[in-house]
């Protein structure tokens, strides 16, 4: 048997390459967009990719599934369990509960496992020639290293309602047949650190059945399934914008983009037209080269693994934008971009030197003039992190603003007052502060160095309490 394990690191998304080395064919499980890295492999080690599947219709990234059976002519094996509101909506494989899929020696065992998402399977593989024992467990987002799947998606950034709570319940239900199988079997899920679709992901790439028995917080809970449920819905982190429309995308057909595109390098005056036609313009630099001086209008989101995930809360599908970026960063960038479907990219610039406008600078505070202003009544002070970080231990007198909701609060904040603004260690401060200045907001101070140094000086903090939460 042929084993490779595909991390993204800027979705924290794994997929897995599988394959039997004697008949030479191999199957893909939840594939990223940009393919090439497939194809690669199976050149490598002259395979045919001849099999695609997936574990449910995913929300954190648009799947590469239907661009790989375009490139390799290869099948897609998908779900056809949680009833017609989960069914894709193009041409496939139908797998059900007990299904059993060969690939040359190899067998995968589907097993249906709702909770995360009604349609979720997960897949029991067994390598024939070695062993009658099953293996491995591909679980996708049902069985994650130390934690489980979320089930509040679907309400929270789909619209569905009244679907967490039967989510979760189901989820209950899906965790007694994983708690049957063999300690030894190894698990594979579709995520680690730093996914929204947990609260917990631990960093370790994969477990075991045994090992996340005893781990694992959800099993902790077999014999009160009303405490899980309560446990699993609370603090989740939350769920980016982008979620709903990948729902949509990796469900219905749409268009394919089989290769990485190559970025246009645009003049000076189609950059400066395109700010004229309100057209965003993303500086990808460094939070610090950025407040050193920035286009004004222009949204300082970092071109580090959180760039995907922040691009998809700031941009929608419909629009085109602009980029300013290295020419040895724009490839990796537009591979963050094409995993959600960002794919409107105009082009990109280098140089804010370039076009020949005056460039601002960020207005970045010490944490002693933060101390300063944050004792005067009439300073704003604004947390940008999420809920659950803010109620586990804030700034006294600080609001809470959710950095991704930020554009439609924009009236919560004062034109009036000195306003501040921090966050945890200052990359989201960055886009905040971004923001702000592009709507005109003039009186804003950013203390960038956040909660990480005012904890780490030993500050006190409020813990629990809520002001003026936005979402």
């Amino acid at each position: 048997m042929f084993f490779q394990h595909i991390y993204d690191k800027s979705l924290a998304q794994g997929s897995y390459f599988i394959g039997c080395q004697k008949a030479g064919v191999a199957m893909v499980i939840d594939p990223k967009r940009d393919i090439d890295t497939y194809l690669e492999i199976a050149r490598q080690n002259n395979m045919k990719i001849t099999h695609i599947a997936e574990t449910h219709i995913h929300a954190d990234f648009l799947s590469g599934s239907r661009e790989l059976a375009k490139v390799t002519g290869a099948s897609m094996y998908l779900s056809d369990e949680g009833g017609k509101d989960w069914q894709y909506e193009f041409d496939h494989v139908g797998l059900k509960d007990g299904n059993v899929i060969y690939v040359g020696n190899l067998k995968f065992e589907v097993i249906h496992t709702p909770g995360h998402t009604p349609e979720s399977i997960s897949f029991l593989l067994t390598d024939t020639p070695a062993s009658s024992e099953p293996v491995m467990l591909f679980t996708g987002d049902f069985v994650f290293v130390g934690d489980i799947g979320r089930p509040d998606l679907l309400e929270k950034a789909a619209g569905l309602k009244g679907t967490q709570n039967a989510g979760a319940e189901q989820m209950y239900k899906s965790l007694r047949r994983f708690d049957k199988l063999p300690d030894f079997i190894q698990v594979w899920p579709g995520h680690g650190a730093g996914s929204a679709c947990g609260k917990a992901l631990g960093a370790v790439p994969s477990s075991t059945v045994g090992y996340e028995k005893i781990r694992n917080w959800a099993f902790k809970y077999q014999d009160d399934k009303d405490g899980f449920v309560d446990y699993l819905l609370a603090d989740q982190p939350e769920p980016p914008k982008y979620f709903a429309m990948m729902k949509k995308l990796n469900k219905v057909n749409r268009p394919l983009l089989t290769e990485v595109p190559t970025q246009t390098k645009l003049s000076a005056q189609q950059v400066k037209e395109g700010l004229v036609a309100g057209i965003k313009l993303i500086d990808t630099r460094n939070k610090g080269d950025f407040a050193a001086g920035f286009i004004p209008g222009s949204m300082n989101i970092q071109g580090n693994n959180s760039f995907a995930t922040w691009m998809g809360w700031f941009v929608n599908y419909e629009e085109p934008f602009m980029l300013i970026a290295s020419d040895t960063q724009i490839e990796d960038l537009t591979r963050k971009l094409m995993r959600i479907g960002l794919d409107n990219v105009l082009g990109y610039i280098t140089d804010v030197n370039s076009l020949g406008i005056k460039l601002e600078k960020s207005d970045i505070i010490t944490i002693e003039e933060f101390k300063t202003l944050a004792a005067e009544d009439e300073v704003q002070v604004i947390d940008l992190r999420g809920v659950s970080e803010y109620k586990s231990g804030h700034i006294e007198g600080a609001e809470n603003i959710f950095i991704g909701t930020l554009p439609q609060n924009l009236d919560k904040v004062s034109k009036d007052k000195q306003v501040v603004i921090y966050c945890q260690g200052g990359d989201r401060a960055a886009i905040g502060y971004s923001i702000l200045k592009k709507n005109g907001f003039n009186n804003v101070k950013n203390y960038s160095a956040g909660m990480n140094e005012w904890i780490g000086k030993e500050n006190p903090v409020i813990i629990g309490e809520l002001v003026g939460e936005f979402c």
